[in-house]
């Protein structure tokens, strides 16, 4: 056997197959799939007044999306029930949550907090830096092989950025390593469609639901990005950021990131029922 330790775990507390562990080592074998090809599906989950039951915690959706990965790769089901009691129990401690299902269907789910500057990001805006090379594994399932994304952030730290944009090999904007974006120009907002390989977020989806007409999908390409008034990423986590500054291989684009459509998907994050 050999031990991980602080797998995305904060003040040593986490769930792992059935069970509340107050440290923060886990033990995997040596030749466990998740630990050698990254074999997980997961999800992270923000716990709005510390609930599973709040509409904007939006468990049913979470839930669903790993059960509908699990049945893809037909792995078995997790004991519900039991997820259900650990994310209660770590949400006494955590307003975020990230669960994850390995292929043998043992859960492991961990906590932590949300970023420290995060309402600072989203009056503001953040700096990205497109990426080229690197490809989400398996883009419209959320697995735990997420290397790709990893090592194009840290890449991006070294331009002075903090998110990052993949691409596909035609240059077209696809999805930042961790959200889905969004793009405001010509009285719309555009996202790249599910079919050009990106995750279909949970925010994205509800996203879509609330504009109704107002959002329209179409491929990001380099003239398109340079046309946009604003632009935006979401995920479960952050809600929405706005993107002020792009560093591209040959170019620099600003955005405002204050820019009045982006109250429209805020709203989103301010409805009681997230699908009225």
């Amino acid at each position: 056997m050999i031990v991980l330790s602080e797998i995305e775990i904060e003040s040593g507390m986490f769930w792992f197959d059935g069970r509340l562990n107050q440290h923060s080592d886990m033990n995997l074998s040596a030749d466990d799939p998740a630990l050698k090809f990254g074999a997980s599906v997961f999800t992270t989950m923000r716990l709005y007044e510390r609930s599973l039951e709040h509409p904007l915690t939006y468990w049913e959706g979470h839930r669903d999306r790993v059960s509908h990965s699990l049945q893809t790769f037909h792995w078995p089901q997790p004991d519900w029930l039991r997820v259900y009691t650990g994310c209660t129990q770590l949400a006494e401690h955590y307003p975020v949550l990230r669960i994850a299902v390995f292929p043998d269907g043992r859960e492991l789910i961990t906590g932590r907090q949300l970023p420290a500057d995060l309402a600072t990001q989203q009056r503001q805006g953040v700096m990205a830096w497109v990426a080229e090379g690197y490809a989400r594994s398996l883009p419209a399932h959320k697995t735990g092989n997420y290397l790709a994304s990893w090592l194009a952030i840290q890449q991006a730290r070294h331009h002075g950025a903090s998110e990052v944009i993949l691409t596909n090999p035609a240059g077209e904007w696809l999805e930042t390593s961790t959200g889905n974006l969004w793009g405001w120009k010509d009285g719309h907002w555009w996202t790249p469609p599910l079919s050009c390989g990106i995750l279909p977020g949970l925010v994205r989806q509800r996203l879509m639901a609330h504009l109704k007409q107002r959002v329209k999908e179409a491929l990001w390409s380099s003239q398109w990005t340079a046309e946009f008034e604003a632009v935006a990423y979401s995920n479960c986590v952050v809600e929405l950021l706005p993107i002020r500054t792009i560093i591209g291989p040959k170019t620099k684009l600003e955005y405002n990131p204050t820019h009045p459509a982006l109250a429209e998907l805020r709203q989103l994050f301010c409805q009681t029922d997230p699908g009225s």
